[in-house]
């Protein structure tokens, strides 16, 4: 007998699979193909995210199991398999996924921070922007406890080792949570000498330890929970850019009077901070130091985007690929 007729009589009684349950695979199979050069020329195309290649596949690598989602070809792909219709579904879904991920242990007292960010120049359209080459990405470290932060407890500059240990012992009710992040950051005037209120700082607090890195993800899904909660908090229905051109969910407050919205970025794969953006929302003069200048709806006056983050045993020391 020949290993051909061996093997079919082997699977003899093994079902013939339906048209059906094959379906999703061949789909899957040929859009690949037909989309995997544009997929090339998008990724050469834009230098900023190159480096992040290798995370990238990584990722896509990891979803696979429950989503695939091309977005090569169509810039908001991706919302489609995201619900972005309100802050509670949204932050509650980021808070679920979060809450799944394994919790590594506290970085030690003597580990450093690691990040990387990029600026993007200010987009103003009436005013003239100076052609400044671009800095490039920001590199930095930063001791994850740093005696020199931590010796006064009534100083507001916190180390990273400060700022975990606040969001793990946050509590799990969200209304008792935002009243711990409103006595955590106390409120200031602004810099146009407006005061700040309640609604407002509670959503620079929440911003600032979401930003925080390395957080829990027990304290992560919490505070998302709890931001979605918040008057006046909103989530754009539709996928926007950051800094470094990568899609990310904005989820915003505007400050009324203040005629700019906030927008903190998380990531639509793993909802992670993404970046911070603030946007004009309406034509206004602001006056500063004598000068007037003119503010146009949609300009962008701040955009940043994290493009790293990871805790390493030293200043210097870059994580391992």
């Amino acid at each position: 007998m020949d290993e051909l007729t061996l093997l079919r009589e082997l699977r003899a009684d093994a079902p013939v699979p339906d048209r059906a349950a094959l379906a999703p695979g061949r789909a899957l199979l040929t859009d690949a193909i037909a989309d995997r050069s544009r997929r090339t020329r998008r990724l050469r195309a834009d230098w900023r995210v190159a480096s992040l290649g290798a995370a990238a596949a990584i990722t896509a690598a990891a979803l696979i199991v429950t989503q695939v989602v091309d977005t090569s070809s169509d810039p908001d792909a991706l919302a489609d398999n995201l619900d972005l219709s309100g802050p509670a579904v949204t932050l509650n879904r980021a808070a679920d996924f979060v809450e799944g991920e394994e919790a590594p242990p506290e970085p030690r007292a003597d580990q450093w921070v690691y990040t990387v960010a990029l600026s993007a120049k200010p987009e103003l359209a009436a005013t003239e922007n100076i052609a400044d080459p671009d800095t490039g990405p920001e590199t930095s470290w930063a001791p994850y406890a740093d005696p020199e932060m931590e010796k006064d407890p009534a100083d507001d500059s916190w180390s990273a080792r400060e700022t975990y240990r606040a969001a793990e012992s946050l509590p799990d009710d969200p209304a008792s949570l935002l009243a711990e992040v409103r006595a955590l950051y106390p409120a200031f005037d602004t810099e146009r000498g407006r005061g700040e209120s309640g609604t407002a700082r509670t959503f620079r607090g929440l911003s600032t330890l979401i930003e925080s890195y390395p957080l829990p993800p027990a304290a992560r899904a919490r505070i998302y929970r709890a931001l979605g909660t918040v008057p006046g908090v909103r989530v754009t229905d539709h996928l926007v850019r950051d800094a470094a051109g990568r899609r990310a969910i904005a989820v915003t407050y505007e400050e009324p009077g203040s005629h700019e919205r906030q927008e903190l970025l998380l990531s639509p794969s793993d909802y992670s901070y993404a970046g911070t953006r603030h946007v004009v929302t309406e034509d206004h003069d602001v006056k500063e130091l004598g000068f007037v200048s003119r503010m146009t709806a949609g300009d962008i006056t701040l955009d940043r985007a994290r493009l790293t983050a990871a805790v390493v045993g030293a200043r210097g020391e870059t994580p391992q690929p």
